[in-house]
């Protein structure tokens, strides 16, 4: 399986992007009215400058939280984000979500934003392939009796 295929297979492929120069209150806002967990950072919704989480926020919140709500993005967001391209396999990603325990990979190809997959995308994505061979399998064993 693709990270092409896993992106296929969401019922919304639209990104939740925010330009870095937003405020943090937009960004906890945007978080809470798309029920998500993360939002890539990008100025013109092509290019991957950061990815900002519900972690970064909390990690903001530990520092002090006297100024988080008028921050900007750009103070919070991480910097170094992990992407994928649309080719990569599924079980390299989900190795590479657990080793760097992450839980949102941008999908890039040519520079441009194509997709986010979520941890949650993935596992969905793998327990559906895992039925589908139990249901083969079924069907093989059943029929050869």
């Amino acid at each position: 399986m693709r990270i092409k295929d896993v992106l296929a297979s969401k019922p919304n492929a639209t990104v939740v992007v925010i330009d870095p120069r937003a405020s943090v209150h937009d960004l906890l806002h945007l978080l809470a009215e798309h029920n998500i967990g993360a939002v890539v950072v990008s100025p013109d919704g092509e290019q991957v400058t950061g990815i900002v989480s519900e972690r970064d926020v909390v990690r903001r919140i530990a520092e002090g939280p006297d100024a988080l709500l008028t921050s900007t993005v750009d103070t919070i967001m991480s910097t170094d984000v992990v992407v994928c391209e649309p080719s990569d396999s599924l079980d390299d990603l989900m190795r590479l979500m657990t080793v760097r325990r992450i839980r949102h990979v941008p999908v890039v190809h040519d520079a441009k934003l194509q997709g986010l997959v979520s941890i949650g995308d993935a596992v969905k994505t793998r327990i559906g392939e895992l039925e589908f061979e139990r249901d083969q399998l079924n069907q093989y064993v059943s029929g050869a009796q």
